[in-house]
């Protein structure tokens, strides 16, 4: 049986390294909220590194894209709007 709320989520990608504290805590939060994301550590892969800061323009992790939605940092009231489509 299909889940309809993961029917209604936007595509989340998660822009971090493994250091991060900022990038644990954000993955953190969207795992608690049974949220599924794709994870790319930008401290490894050079192309999705450059991908990030076409999308942000920053350099700083972490960077979330949620639904086309960059939110860079981890700003929770941030992240729940997007997930929300608000």
């Amino acid at each position: 049986m299909i889940d309809e709320n993961t029917l209604r989520q936007p595509q989340v990608i998660v822009y971090s390294t493994k250091t991060c504290p900022y990038c644990i805590l954000a993955k953190r939060y969207l795992s608690e909220k049974g949220v599924k994301y794709v994870d790319y550590d930008v401290g490894a892969d050079r192309e999705k590194a450059l991908e990030m800061m076409t999308k942000s323009g920053q350099m700083g992790v972490p960077v979330l894209d949620i639904g086309g939605r960059i939110i860079v940092g981890f700003d929770r009231a941030a992240i729940d709007e997007a997930l929300a489509g608000r």
